[in-house]
């Protein structure tokens, strides 16, 4: 039930905000488990900005932590530059996710996060939020979530780029993409790839013709249909068994 509160805000922009109550992905960020009042707070705090373009960067290495980003829609990279000057990928974040915890160690930003194709994020001052979430526990919880996530997204990088060959990891890199794709609601066997087989290569640590191989190899196989840049599962528990992954996992 939308409250006369959030409707008044609505009018107030124009009915174009989406508010935290209302968002479709609210689930996988910050608002969930937040009762009515303490999502009213949150909203205050949020800054819902503009599309961000393909190819626009939300910050750079060396950027100081103003802010997290949630990403609303659309698909970000994460990538660092390396002293040979090459760009190595090191996330693709999707709707739902929140970006740029790894800068608060340091208070500056150790990577670089760009769009992927045209975006929708919401800014949230990060000062604020860390004061907001020592008044409620059930958000401090949840950011403590986020941040699990990601820390076990990257050890399952590391996995994934140390003990599996060049045919596993893009295997598990698209039953990957397939689980979480399916996490926000979407098909989890029909689903366009927003990164370039470069991109993908370059996170795998594999030549463009090697991903292209593949592809080519997993649909002769009959485990997915290839076009373009749409990918169709058709033998999910090929896919899944090719990956690796343990039967009890989803």
């Amino acid at each position: 039930m939308i409250s006369e509160k959030h409707a008044a805000k609505r009018v107030q922009s124009g009915g174009c905000a989406i508010h935290c109550q209302d968002c479709s992905i609210s689930q996988l960020c910050i608002p969930f488990t937040l009762n009515e009042a303490e999502l009213d707070q949150l909203d205050q705090i949020i800054e819902r900005k503009k599309p961000i373009q393909k190819g626009q960067e939300l910050f750079k290495a060396g950027d100081d932590l103003r802010s997290l980003y949630a990403i609303r829609s659309g698909t970000i990279k994460s990538y660092t530059i390396t002293e040979q000057g090459d760009e190595q990928i090191t996330a693709f974040h999707l709707a739902g996710d929140l970006v740029g915890f790894d800068a608060i160690t340091e208070d500056s930003h150790p990577s670089f996060a760009q769009a992927l194709e045209t975006s929708m994020v919401c800014e949230i001052p990060y000062e604020i939020l860390d004061d907001l979430s020592g008044k409620m526990p059930k958000l401090r919880q949840q950011i403590m979530r986020l941040m699990s996530n990601e820390i076990k997204g990257d050890q399952e990088m590391i996995l994934l780029l140390s003990k599996k060959n060049a045919e596993e990891r893009l295997a598990a890199f698209l039953y990957n993409l397939s689980t979480r794709f399916s996490q926000r609601g979407f098909s989890p066997r029909e689903f366009r790839l927003t990164m370039t087989r470069g991109d993908i290569g370059n996170y795998l640590g594999l030549t463009v013709e090697t991903i292209s191989r593949l592809l080519g190899r997993f649909q002769k196989s009959e485990i997915l249909s290839v076009k373009g840049k749409y990918i169709t599962i058709l033998n999910h528990d090929a896919l899944k068994e090719l990956a690796g992954v343990s039967s009890d996992s989803k």
